[in-house]
């Protein structure tokens, strides 16, 4: 019965979905208003109230903003492409997956994420100043059959989104294609430095339809390429160009620095990707991850404060850029501060340990020991879920880069190793470089987050965490 009503609601959104793409202006706003109703009527609490009418909102005033952007990308996406995203990460891992895994985190005592993140590879053409990724050794590899278990397992658990690190993982794009390829109620989305994007892969992109990628780039040709090497830049708007001729859904992955961040999201830049068809960019902060690892890059507190209220801007109802933003770190404010260690999502290495975030490399589980509700169980985990959120300021949600004291404890009482398999970094040596920043950016944390949340109460956590 259960998998009949499955096929009942999947195809509802289908014809919803084939709707909305086929009509324009006023017939497509119509469509797309019953796109939300039947959402609301399938999903229900799934998401808030509020999240309806500001749908309804947006699709009910063809000038806006952000009807704008959807006739946009509704226009130049080929529609086989919007309809796998918004079912399979739409209704397959937000609805149904949801709903699966909430029953089996009460099953198996502990959360189970929304999304997983894997390195099919360690190796990468790049090596780019102050990449994690290139900590590790160039030899680790996830086979097929690895990436193959982890998916099959992860679905039975509720588990339909998946994200591809590395290395790069377009070194390993074969068995990436043939993994959207067997898995295709599944979501798939690859952050890639873009050099290995070429028509034959555009091509494969179009045909699997599940594949999405976001392409690192860190400002204009100058900055660029000093950190990504020379050429890279060239390279990446030929990726972007490729992807627009073929009518891909992808966007762009930005670290930004103490060097990079007024470049990142300047109206000049935000306009060239957009220019590019990138239709949203995900911003992450500076982690200053490995033994060799420079604090330099860190932002100081003025220019941290600067992309809190930029990043906000851009993607704001009105007036910013006609581009979805977010803010990997300053976007704690929304999902309740960190969303690692397994509460929404974990990091699988190419040497299978199952770690809490792709930039916390320690872990006492492994894909090739344990099955993966098993590695979900582990002591680091479960530590973690039991102390989230660190604190009642979700403007410092990480446990190492702005509570370094926490991270170490975490590590140090579960006994969990490091997982770099080239240097080994301490847990103390790693929270030891983000002390300065964490103790510099409290002030300004405490002063935007009370802005915004006057009556904010206070997690008793917090107090049992700094006994």
């Amino acid at each position: 019965m259960d998998s009949i009503t499955h096929a009942m609601q999947r195809k509802a959104f289908e014809v919803a979905i084939d709707a909305a793409i086929k009509y324009t202006n006023h017939d497509r706003s119509k469509a797309l208003l019953q796109l939300v109703d039947l959402t609301e009527k399938i999903l229900g609490d799934v998401w808030k109230p509020e999240a309806y009418a500001q749908l309804r909102n947006i699709f009910s005033n063809p000038d806006s903003k952000w009807m704008k952007f959807a006739n946009n990308l509704l226009d130049n996406t080929d529609p086989k492409l919007i309809k796998m995203s918004m079912l399979n990460l739409g209704y397959e891992a937000g609805f149904r997956g949801f709903h699966l895994a909430e029953e089996n985190s009460k099953k198996y005592g502990c959360a189970i994420p929304w999304i997983i993140l894997f390195d099919p590879t360690s190796a990468c053409n790049l090596h780019c100043t102050g990449c994690w990724a290139a900590e590790y050794d160039r030899q680790l590899n996830l086979s097929f059959e690895d990436m193959d278990s982890i998916v099959t397992q992860a679905k039975e658990l509720g588990i339909h989104a998946f994200l591809l690190t590395g290395g790069e993982p377009l070194v390993r794009k074969k068995d990436v294609i043939r993994l959207c390829e067997k898995h295709n109620d599944c979501a798939f989305h690859a952050f890639t430095n873009g050099t290995l994007i070429d028509d034959d892969f555009c091509k494969e992109m179009l045909r699997v339809g599940n594949f999405v990628p976001s392409v690192s780039l860190e400002g204009f040709e100058e900055e660029n390429d000093a950190r990504r090497g020379k050429g890279d830049f060239q390279k990446v708007m030929q990726a972007l160009d490729l992807m627009k001729k073929y009518k891909l859904l992808y966007g762009t992955s930005i670290c930004y620095t103490s060097q990079n961040y007024k470049t990142v999201t300047s109206d000049e830049f935000l306009d060239m990707i957009i220019g590019k068809g990138v239709t949203y960019t995900w911003y992450f902060h500076y982690m200053p991850v490995g033994n060799d690892a420079s604090t330099d890059l860190l932002l100081t507190p003025e220019q941290r404060e600067y992309m809190y209220h930029r990043v906000r801007e851009i993607r704001d109802y009105e007036g910013g850029k006609p581009i979805f933003a977010m803010d990997f770190q300053d976007d704690g404010e929304f999902v309740n501060g960190c969303v690692a260690g397994g509460k929404e999502y974990c990091h699988i290495n190419p040497n299978g340990d199952v770690e809490p975030c792709v930039f916390i490399h320690y872990s006492s589980a492994n894909i090739h020991d344990k099955s993966l509700i098993e590695c979900l169980q582990q002591p680091l985990f479960k530590a973690y879920q039991a102390a989230q959120p660190f604190n009642d300021n979700m403007l410092r949600p990480c446990p190492m880069l702005e509570n370094p004291e926490i991270l170490q404890r975490l590590v140090t009482a579960t006994g969990a190793k490091s997982t770099d398999m080239e240097s080994p970094e301490s847990c103390q040596h790693l929270c030891g470089k983000c002390v300065h920043y964490a103790e510099e950016w409290k002030p300004t944390a405490e002063k935007l987050w009370l802005k915004g949340h006057p009556t904010g109460q206070k997690d008793s956590r917090v107090d049992e965490l700094n006994k």
